[in-house]
């Protein structure tokens, strides 16, 4: 297909394709004549994957770049390229604090406590420790136990979810592990989000309109 119709099947506009292209973040297409190029399905993976990276998961290019070339590099083991573009996801912070320290060792007990293979760098630790620190900071004393009930569900979950990851693409495999992970946790995060604004509806906007109702 031509960019234009590389446009129509990711969706993407043509002058956005060639910035990806400029940027290095799309591979070029075959040249077929001067300013003509044919471009295939694998392309149209990429800028799925390139979509999900900037839109959902919100990278920086620099970020971007760091998790394509892990893709693209057949000597980078499927799981560790994974590793890179969850690493990438988490955005960067000082976490050099006594209340970090703190909370690292919580992370850590969560993660030998259900026997999680879970990288001692991995950056998602750092999210976790994240939503601790600020709890506290809150003032609501959070313990990761709370957690323990749901762990079970969460991992068998993750298992299944990579069930349906073909063993021999490569793009195929990150293109479901890491536009799943983003596309997945936003899904989630909407729902939580839709079931609060309903029990706050239930909880406070009916009490509203049944104390207006008594009064009148």
């Amino acid at each position: 297909m031509r960019i234009a119709g590389l446009s129509e099947a990711s969706g993407v506009s043509i002058s956005t394709l060639k910035y990806y292209l400029r940027e290095g973040l799309l591979h070029p297409g075959d040249a077929r004549a001067v300013n003509q190029a044919e471009y295939g399905e694998g392309h149209v993976r990429r800028v799925r994957l390139i979509r999900a990276l900037l839109e959902l998961g919100k990278l920086q290019l620099a970020e971007i770049r760091r998790v394509l070339a892990a893709v693209d590099d057949e000597g980078v083991a499927i799981h560790d390229a994974f590793g890179v573009a969850q690493d990438a996801m988490v955005p960067a912070r000082d976490r050099d604090s006594p209340e970090y320290r703190r909370a690292f060792v919580a992370v850590e007990e969560f993660v030998r406590r259900h026997g999680m293979r879970v990288r001692q760098d991995a950056q998602v630790r750092g999210m976790l420790a994240d939503a601790l620190v600020a709890m506290w900071s809150g003032g609501w004393d959070l313990d990761l136990r709370t957690f323990d009930a749901s762990m079970p569900r969460i991992l068998a979950e993750a298992g299944q979810e990579l069930e349906g990851v073909p063993d021999d693409d490569r793009a195929v495999q990150m293109e479901v592990t890491v536009i799943g992970t983003i596309a997945y946790e936003v899904a989630l995060a909407a729902l939580r989000r839709m079931a609060l604004e309903h029990a706050s509806a239930e909880r406070f906007a009916l009490s509203a309109l049944s104390g207006s109702a008594h009064g009148t």
